[in-house]
This record gives structure tokens, C-alpha cells and sequence, in this order.
């Protein structure tokens, strides 16, 4: 009799187990979060803990949802002017990877699990994200070119994290004061814009494909450089410039020299100082990291707007 128990006990055990295991199995499955990063699909099966943010825009949209507690390093302080002023307290708790560019090394040996980086981290002179992933570590790329694209990011950042109403939230907040801007200027004539990113033996300048390009639109501007359609960077003659005669001079400040600086070597420049929008110091600066795909969409739009068409916004 007790040998019949002791069987019956075995099987009611056996059954519970493997019940349990096909519970755990759903389980799984249920966890299981599917995303497309630009063509790459990326499988996600929990929440990722330890972050890396490699560039000021990415680290600041993490901040922007409310996850600045899961980043345990950063890259690329060398492109910022700092935090806007509701996320300097934030990010100034968030450690620095590496100042410039991260390194190798500095991520393999950091304990992330998860990195959201923007693109030119990768590739041939960069990370490799196949062997990132050999090495437990979730790689999604911030290369948008279109604002679809950045708000797709924004979600899918918001659902990998489980924060997807402050996500959603965002996006909506985003899409509403840029659809302000566009309203106020829209009456105005689009201004011819030279984004100037630094000199040397040209202008190194934004092209059509540029994420910035599309922001000068939005607040009501042209890039004059637009029809660079293959390329987001270039470098054009001072001629160049001066031919196609741009109403505003828009200077990136990071790193060095100074913005002030950048603004002086324009007005001195044997070529720049001819163009009217130099004589009567059309100048609008913004942070490098502004114009990168991430958080400050309509903060950069807001500010472009006001820089290339004061009139409108003295009313």
C-alpha cells in the first residue's frame, strides 16, 4: 500500500513539474519582446539593467523617460554644452565611460548589458555589434532621419524599458509643440540657412540627408546645402558658400574653440565677411548635441524658429 502512495505521490510530483515547466515556458514566451532596429531585428526577454549611453542625445532621452538610474556610463561629453536645465541634475550622477568616442575595451569590461548609441559608434572604426553581442550585450542604434523614425525609437526604448505611457507621453508632447512652430511660421518665407559645423580648408557643413536638415524645415528655414542628397556631412568651398548667399549663419558650439570664437573666425574670414548675413550678424548657435537625433526635437525647432524669424516671435 505504501509503495502505491508513494507512486501516486511520484506521479502527482511529476505532473506538477512539468506543469510548472510549461507555466515557466509561457512565461518566457510572454517576455519575449521583439524589435526592429533599422532592419535589425533585436529579441528582447527581459529588462535590461546595466546601460550604456554612448552620446549626449541618447544619454538625455533616457533621462527624458525617467531611466536615468539604469545607465551606468556614458560616451561622447566631447559633443555637448551640457544638459538642458531639467536634466542637468540627472545626468551630472550618470559616470562617464569615455569623454570622446567609447572605447572597446571601456565597454567590454563595463558589465552592460544593454547599449542605445548613436550610429557613428559603430561600424568599421567602431564597436562591432556582432561581437557586442557574443558578449551578453544588447546593442540598439539611434540613427534616425526622420522624425517617424526618432518617435519610433522613443517607443520602443519606452516599451524594452516598461515605461511606455511616459514614452507615448513624449512623442505626443514632441508632435504638438512642433506642430506649433510649423503654424507660426508658416506664413513666412523660408529662410536660407549655412549650418556651419567648423572651418578649415572649407565649411564643414550639413547635407541633405542630415537629421538637422529636416529640423531647419520644420522651423522654417532651407538648408542651402540640401541638394548634398547623398550625404548628412560635407565639406563645401568658402565660394560655395558665398554664391549661394545664406539670410542665417547657423554655428554648432561643443568641444572647441568656443562658440564666440567660431562666431569671430566667420566675421574675419576673407570670403565670409562678404555675405550680408555675416555684415549684419545673422547668427544663430546651438549645441551640436541639439541637432542629433533624440530628446530636443522641438526644443530645436522652438530655437531655430526664433533665430530665423525673430519678427514673428516679437509680436
Amino acid at each position: 500500500m505504501v509503495g502505491c502512495i508513494c507512486m501516486m505521490i511520484a506521479g502527482c510530483e511529476e505532473t506538477i513539474s512539468k506543469e510548472h515547466t510549461d507555466n515557466d515556458d509561457v512565461s518566457k514566451s510572454e517576455k519575449l519582446l521583439t524589435i526592429d532596429n533599422y532592419g535589425r531585428e533585436l529579441s528582447i526577454t527581459q529588462k535590461p539593467t546595466n546601460v550604456l549611453t554612448l552620446g549626449p542625445n541618447t544619454t538625455e532621452l533616457f533621462i527624458a523617460l525617467g531611466l536615468s538610474d539604469y545607465i551606468t556610463g556614458n560616451s561622447l561629453n566631447n559633443h555637448s554644452r551640457g544638459a538642458l536645465p531639467e536634466y542637468e541634475d540627472a545626468y551630472e550622477q550618470i559616470p562617464e565611460l569615455t569623454y570622446g568616442s567609447a572605447t572597446r575595451e571601456a565597454v567590454l569590461t563595463s558589465g552592460a548589458d544593454f547599449i542605445y548609441g548613436i550610429d557613428w559608434e559603430f561600424g568599421k572604426e567602431g564597436l562591432n555589434i556582432e561581437e557586442l553581442k557574443e558578449y551578453g550585450i544588447t546593442t540598439y542604434v539611434n540613427k534616425a532621419f526622420t522624425l517617424e523614425e526618432m518617435y519610433q525609437e522613443i517607443l520602443d526604448i519606452g516599451k524594452i524599458f516598461e515605461v511606455e505611457d511616459t514614452a507615448e507621453a513624449f512623442v505626443a508632447d514632441q508632435k504638438e509643440r512642433i506642430t506649433n512652430i510649423k503654424e507660426k511660421v508658416s506664413q513666412q518665407d523660408p529662410a536660407k540657412v549655412l549650418v556651419y559645423d567648423s572651418g578649415g580648408e572649407g565649411v564643414f557643413t550639413a547635407g541633405g540627408t542630415n537629421f538637422e536638415t529636416l529640423l531647419i524645415e520644420l522651423a522654417g528655414g532651407k538648408n542651402i546645402f540640401k541638394d548634398l542628397t547623398d550625404k548628412q556631412w560635407a565639406t563645401v568651398s568658402y565660394e560655395e558658400v558665398l554664391s549661394r548667399d545664406p539670410d542665417v549663419i547657423l554655428v554648432h558650439d561643443y568641444d572647441q574653440p568656443a562658440i564666440e570664437q567660431k562666431i569671430e573666425d566667420i566675421k574675419n574670414h576673407p570670403v565670409l565677411s562678404q555675405l550680408e548675413s555675416v555684415k549684419n550678424e545673422r547668427f544663430v548657435s546651438i549645441s551640436l548635441e541639439s541637432v542629433l537625433p533624440g530628446n530636443r526635437m522641438a526644443y530645436s525647432v522652438e530655437t531655430f524658429a526664433q533665430g530665423f524669424h525673430p519678427d514673428v516671435f516679437d509680436e
